[in-house]
Formats: C-alpha cells, sequence, structure tokens
C-alpha cells in the first residue's frame, strides 16, 4: 500500500519546500499589505493569525491537497459517527459525545450512547450542587471545603490545568488539590494542610487498579482513618470514577457516588466525562457546562466550516508542513497569561501520547517523523530563557502565542506589556535584525571596525521563524472548551494525515507492565532477580538502601 509520503501530494509539497529557500517572510509582508488578513480567521471566540508561517498560496493549497489525499474529511466524519476507528482496541472514539448538544443521537454498536451520558451530567450537577449548598456534608456535619483530586495521565493533567485556566471563576469556599506522582511526598504535603472532617476525595481510575492512583487513594483511606473516621464514614468522604463499580464498594464508597466511564473515551480525553468532576467542584456546574458547550461549538466549525476558515484542519496541516517538510522536531507553546500556564503540559500528553507512532494503520512500519516534542511556558517567562534558541538557533522551532484581549480585574498597564511583549516577539520572529541593520546601530559605539563588525554579526538575528498568534476576547470557560476541542482535533488531522492511530498508548502499557514486574522484586526482597543486568543492579542497591 502506498504510504504517505510515497504519494505525489507529498512529492509537490517537497518541492514547494525546496522552492522558498532563501525567500524570507519580512519580503513577503513587505510584498502584499493584505498577507495578515489573507491568513486570519476566527471561530468559537478564538481568532487565528496565521501569516507568520512559511506559506503561499501553492503551499496552502498542496498541504489542502495532502490532506484530500489522506481522507481526513471521510476520517473525521467516521470519528463523529461512532465508527470503529481506534482499530488496535476495536473502540469507537467518541469523547465529542460528551460534550454533543445537538439533540441527536450518537450510536455505538447499534445503541444511542446518549441517554447515559445526559443521565451523567445530571449526576454530576446534582452532586456538585449538593456539596456547594452544604447538603453533602462529612461524618461531623460540617460542610466540605477541600476537594482531593487523585488521577494520573489524563485523569488528572486534564481536570488540574483547566482548574487553574478558570481560576477567575472558582467557587468560593472551595479549595480543590490534585494529588498524581505516587511519590508520597506530594500527597503527604497535600494532607498535611487539611482537616479530614471537611475533605473529600475524588478517586479517578477506569479499573480502579492503576497503580499510581490506588495507592494514593489507599494512602488517603488510612489517613482519613488515622485521624479518627471509621470504615462507615468512608461514603462521605471518598467518590470514585469508575467503570469497577464493585471496587469502588468494597472501599467504602456508596454506589450512588460513583460515576461511570466508558471504554470509547481515552484518558487523554476523558476530562469532558465524569473525570472533569473537580473542575465542576472548581468552578459550579453551570461555567462546568459552558466548558462543554465551547468544545462542542468547536466540534461543529470542525464539522462545517472550509478547509481554508477551519483552525484545527489549519494548525494540523501547518504542523505536518514544519514536521515533514522542514524538519521540525518540536513545537513550542507560548501562553501569554498566567493562568493558562499548564496549557502546553495538557498538550504535550495530548499529542505526544496521540501521534508519537512508528506504526502506520496497516500494520507498515513508518520511514517519515510523525509527532514532535510539545513543550512551552507562560510568557514572558520564556522570554528570559529559551527564547533565545527559538531567535538565533540553528534548528526550526514553529511557535503558538495565545493571549486573551481581555482580563478580568487586570491592571491595565500589566496587561498592556504583556500583549506588548507577545506582538513583539511575534515580530522579532518573524522580521528578525539584519547584519546592515545591526552594522548600523553600533555607528555610535566606541568600537573600531573589527569589533564593530564582529558584534554586529552576534546580534544578527535570521528572523523567517514561524508562529501562530491565538487571540481569545477573554478566557471564559466557553472558550477554554473551544481551544482544548481545537487542540485535539489538530492532532486528529496530523494522525489522519501521517496514517497513524492517535487513539492508542502502546508505549505507555508497556511501561506499566514492566513496572509491576519491578516493584514485585522491590517489594518481595528474596525474590531472585532475571531482569538484565543493569535492571538488576539498580534494584540491588535500592534493596541495600531500605533495609
Amino acid at each position: 500500500m502506498t504510504t504517505v509520503n510515497q504519494t505525489e501530494q507529498w512529492n509537490v509539497l517537497s518541492k514547494l519546500a525546496q522552492s522558498i529557500q532563501g525567500q524570507h517572510m519580512r519580503d513577503w509582508f513587505n510584498a502584499d499589505p493584505q498577507r495578515a488578513a489573507k491568513y486570519t480567521t476566527s471561530a468559537c471566540g478564538i481568532t487565528l493569525d496565521y501569516s507568520k508561517n512559511l506559506i503561499n498560496p501553492d503551499i496552502l493549497q498542496g498541504l489542502l491537497n495532502l490532506a484530500h489525499r489522506q481522507q481526513v474529511p471521510q476520517k473525521r466524519d467516521a470519528m463523529f459517527a461512532g465508527e470503529i476507528i481506534n482499530h488496535t482496541e476495536q473502540r469507537a472514539v467518541l469523547h465529542t459525545a460528551l460534550r454533543n448538544f445537538s439533540g441527536e443521537p450518537v450510536m455505538v454498536d447499534g445503541v444511542d450512547v446518549m441517554p447515559d451520558v445526559l443521565a451523567t451530567q445530571d449526576k454530576i450537577k446534582d452532586f456538585v450542587q449538593q456539596i456547594h449548598s452544604g447538603q453533602h456534608k462529612g461524618y461531623t456535619g460540617k460542610a466540605i471545603k477541600h476537594i482531593v483530586s487523585i488521577g494520573i495521565g489524563g485523569s488528572f493533567l486534564g481536570p488540574k490545568i483547566m482548574s487553574e485556566a478558570l481560576k477567575p471563576y472558582w467557587k468560593d469556599g472551595i479549595s480543590v488539590h490534585y494529588v498524581a506522582n505516587v511519590d508520597a511526598c506530594h500527597i503527604q504535603d497535600v494532607l498535611a494542610k487539611l482537616d479530614h472532617t471537611d475533605t473529600l476525595f475524588v478517586m479517578s481510575s477506569k479499573s480502579f487498579t492503576t497503580q499510581e492512583t490506588l495507592q494514593n487513594t489507599l494512602t488517603a483511606k488510612q489517613w482519613f482513618l488515622d485521624q479518627g473516621g471509621s470504615q462507615n464514614d468512608i461514603a462521605k468522604h471518598f467518590v470514585a470514577v469508575s467503570s469497577n463499580v464493585k471496587a469502588a464498594v468494597e472501599f467504602g464508597m456508596d454506589e450512588n457516588n460513583i460515576f461511570p466511564m466508558w471504554d470509547w473515551v481515552g484518558g487523554r480525553y476523558s476530562l469532558w466525562s465524569a473525570i472533569g468532576l473537580p473542575i465542576a467542584l472548581t468552578v459550579g456546574y453551570e461555567h462546568y457546562r459552558a466548558l462543554l458547550e465551547g468544545a462542542f461549538a468547536m466540534d461543529t466549525h470542525f464539522k462545517t466550516a472550509p478547509a481554508t476558515e477551519n483552525l484545527p484542519m489549519l494548525l494540523g496541516l501547518l504542523g505536518v508542513w514544519y514536521t515533514n517538510f522542514h524538519g521540525a522536531q518540536s513545537h513550542v507553546l507560548l501562553p501569554y497569561y498566567h493562568y493558562l500556564r499548564g496549557f502546553p503540559a495538557y498538550v504535550q500528553q495530548l499529542d505526544m501520547e496521540s501521534n508519537g507512532k512508528g506504526v502506520a494503520n496497516q500494520a507498515d512500519d513508518i520511514d517519515y517523523a510523525t509527532g514532535p516534542v510539545i513543550w512551552g511556558s507562560e510568557g514572558t517567562n520564556g522570554q528570559h530563557s529559551f527564547h533565545q534558541l527559538i531567535h538565533q538557533g540553528k534548528v526550526l522551532i514553529p511557535a503558538d502565542f495565545m493571549l486573551p484581549l481581555n482580563v478580568p480585574q487586570q491592571n491595565d498597564i500589566h496587561h498592556a506589556m504583556l500583549a506588548s511583549n507577545c506582538f513583539g516577539q511575534t515580530q522579532a520572529l518573524m522580521q528578525g535584525k539584519t547584519y546592515q541593520e545591526c552594522y548600523a546601530d553600533l555607528a555610535s559605539a566606541d568600537l573600531d571596525e573589527s569589533a564593530r563588525k564582529g558584534l554586529a554579526k552576534h546580534k544578527t538575528m535570521p528572523g523567517n521563524k514561524p508562529s501562530n498568534t491565538l487571540l481569545f476576547e477573554q478566557l471564559d470557560p466557553h472558550t477554554l472548551g473551544a481551544l482544548v476541542a481545537m487542540y485535539e482535533h489538530k492532532v486528529f488531522v496530523q494522525g489522519a494525515i501521517w496514517g497513524v492511530n492517535s487513539f492508542d498508548q502502546w508505549g505507555v502499557e508497556l511501561g506499566k507492565v514492566l513496572g509491576n514486574q519491578v516493584l514485585d522484586k522491590l517489594v518481595n526482597t528474596d525474590a531472585t532477580l532475571e531482569f538484565d543486568a543493569s535492571t538488576n543492579q539498580l534494584i540491588e542497591k535500592f534493596r541495600q538502601a531500605n533495609r
């Protein structure tokens, strides 16, 4: 079967990449005063300016032709229709059903899943209202003030980062804490600040057996009992998001406070399910519903907007352009908004776990690059560290800059300074500064000619570094939902073009299996070691240190 890099469309793009070698975006802007307007589009409260990219009309058309050749629209429609597109696990991929407000059914194996989805949303709404109203109390009669969310991976990152991003919408009187790392230092630090009588634990694990999550939950349970609670009191202080109702009930949880999960929702897409319960507890159900509605709006946009106006499609095509035709190995996300500082880590899991694959859907080995390394940090901090590499380094690093135009209760000068840095950085990356300009700037410096030329060369910025700018009126729950869904669909577009299954994660699973095998040897210190020499040596050193 023909792989994507053997197609005529791929070959055309390779030639187009070569054709622009030596050209500079600075000249493109000078030649076309309408360039910014031509390459700007908006949807769902998000404006994307992608004019500072190494593209022209021929390149954009070439990328669209590649997407058409790879049947991206057909694959998109198959996902929304509930077809089994996660073929290695024989599952549908329907995180979109969790935010479906169309009133239309979503079928999986001939069954409409929407009644169960809507019932779970109602259950979340009722439980959140019970907590916020004080109706649900701890065993001593105190209202719940603290929520401890225990999960790992998507069950941790999604709720934590979305809650952080929505800090201006937090409910008064409720504090939410997140625990993921099995390192005991993490949960001990959290528990040390709490009173067990007004604390609720939300344990999120589909199987109720995830190693890190189960151990942290058992530690929390023992802490609760040691503080004076009893086994009978567990039901008022522990709830679960899990498909293993039996295990949760045996733990001591009230069956009415166990929220369901489904196989057709991957962990990194699960914040839209009951995994998002901590978000709802943090900001209130109405704001949580607005988050879902924003994602639904982006789903509708992705399904219906023309490709040239389609935000996820455009971002996905640009990602392929730089990864496969310009040798970019990473992509940086730069939110210029403090509360969105965790977003790069969220997209990091979403993108790298989805498309970090070396085998195509037909089980053929891949000989072209797929998912890039995703990284980033909040602006303006990065400008004083790693932006140096982006500006003058020899590796190409495409960047996404993000900025809300309005921030509630923000000091005007602070926000203006933030915006000026955001816009100035994208301008500098595109425009750069020539040797001649740097040499002229040093005319009044007390330097001899040789030193002046040398310093001018050090100060030269090549520019021509690509970036997208994403603006929001403000980062409210609806816009945040749209933003997350936009990146989900961007990842889908890239995976569809590369021909990989974006919805399994066998690389993650292998580490879990081997970790459990090693754990057995660490706990059972007399067990024979039968691993490789390095692993055996490391285990033995650990045993000796803990005797």
